[in-house]
């Protein structure tokens, strides 16, 4: 029998590495695009949105096909396939000569991806049920984590080589690091034969199933949410007695508390599960993320945002990996990535759909009147949670 705690390890390792991958590109992308000959304001903000945007158009449609494939053909391949597909994406960028090439660059990236599906249900697969709250919560550790140091690393390594070296050394490392898992992470067989279910089968499963259904609701809810403020956080930051020329600093700083707490508090979470059960957690989790938001609303001293931020981040980094973990505890092992994947594509529709209603809110209704509506998403994941997750 294999270690699932080396299986962890290893794919924590390469999740994390993957991520700063597709974050590492945040602060400068605007800039690349300008690079690639748009010039006017407004084209290069329409164009940065598309580009941003442009994984997700295809990832939620493929992320439950490459579940299913991994279902039946094994998920260890999948997660190699996807890593190395993102390695190539990044190449494809780095050579991109405009902006329509960098598009489908992009676009190339959301039909090669699936990774973190893939990951999911290698690890959930290979882990005793007692144990996948809190392996589950160990990987959204390794996202947060590389979401964080993503955008840190992309701005530096472009400040010192250009923007196209970003692309290249990012692309080295997940090669790298699809060898490590292509040599080290084992996985008990998969049998063609008796994985028979289609992408549709797992998607009818899953809306019908309420135990399944809920939690990815919920998950879609919690996308929605966190990147419902993304888009106005800076102008946000901005209303705050604070010189402009920090501005960029100071946002930056306040999303890494975020990130780093949320490291912190999915592990914390996930072993709390093994004590008192998904549902009170989620309950717990969601009332300080919503009740974090409503603060982000009243207050008007910049240095009380960094506790808000710090209890935000615990709150917040908690819910996708319980809100996973409700969904694979009722799945039977041999469709779990087909049924994982699903739940992602409702988590990838919540960042497609939250940051263009975010823009649209604040434009119309104010900035600080935006959180108060993200905090109502997340208290109403709390009543959710109250009557409709299950054990």
């Amino acid at each position: 029998m294999f270690s699932w705690k080396r299986n962890l390890i290893i794919v924590w390792i390469c999740q994390f590495v993957a991520m700063i991958g597709m974050s590492a590109i945040v602060p400068f992308l605007p800039l690349f695009v300008r690079e690639l000959g748009v010039s006017a304001l407004d084209e290069t903000a329409y164009w940065s949105g598309l580009v941003f945007a442009g994984p997700f158009f295809i990832s939620f449609f493929l992320s439950p096909i490459w579940g299913n494939l991994g279902d039946r053909y094994g998920r260890k391949m999948m997660t190699i396939r996807a890593i190395l597909g993102l390695a190539l994406a990044q190449i494809l960028v780095g050579f991109s000569q405009n902006v329509t090439q960098l598009f489908l660059a992009r676009l190339v990236q959301g039909l090669l991806s699936g990774f973190l599906p893939a990951a999911m249900a290698l690890v959930a697969a290979s882990t005793p049920k007692e144990k996948t709250g809190y392996a589950l919560g160990l990987l959204q550790s390794a996202t947060a984590g590389g979401t964080v140091l993503g955008p840190l690393l992309g701005g530096f390594i472009s400040d010192l080589f250009g923007f196209r070296a970003v692309f290249f050394i990012v692309a080295v490392l997940l090669v790298i690091t699809g060898i490590v898992v292509m040599i080290f992470v084992q996985e008990e067989s998969t049998s063609d034969e008796n994985n028979k279910f289609s992408f549709i089968d797992n998607w009818k499963y899953l809306l019908g199933n309420s135990k399944l259904l809920y939690p990815a609701i919920l998950i879609m809810i919690t996308a929605f949410g966190i990147s419902f403020i993304r888009p106005t956080f800076v102008l946000y930051v901005e209303t705050f007695p604070i010189s402009s020329k920090f501005l960029p600093t100071i946002t930056g700083a306040l999303y890494s508390i975020v990130g780093v707490f949320s490291i912190i508090s999915a592990a914390w979470w996930g072993r709390k599960v093994e004590q008192s059960g998904i549902s009170r957690n989620v309950i717990y989790a969601s009332l300080l993320t919503g009740s974090m938001y409503i603060a982000h609303s009243l207050v008007y001293n910049i240095y009380l945002l960094i506790p808000i931020r710090i209890l935000l981040g615990f709150g917040y980094g908690a819910l996708a990996p319980l809100l996973f973990t409700a969904i694979s505890n009722n799945v039977e092992v041999e469709r779990k990535g087909g049924v994982l994947g699903v739940g992602s594509s409702f988590q990838i529709l919540g960042n497609m759909i939250g940051p263009v209603l975010g823009g649209f809110s604040a434009g119309y209704l104010g900035l600080r009147n935006s959180f108060a509506i993200t905090a109502i998403m997340f208290f109403l994941i709390t009543i959710i949670s109250m009557t409709k997750i299950k054990e």
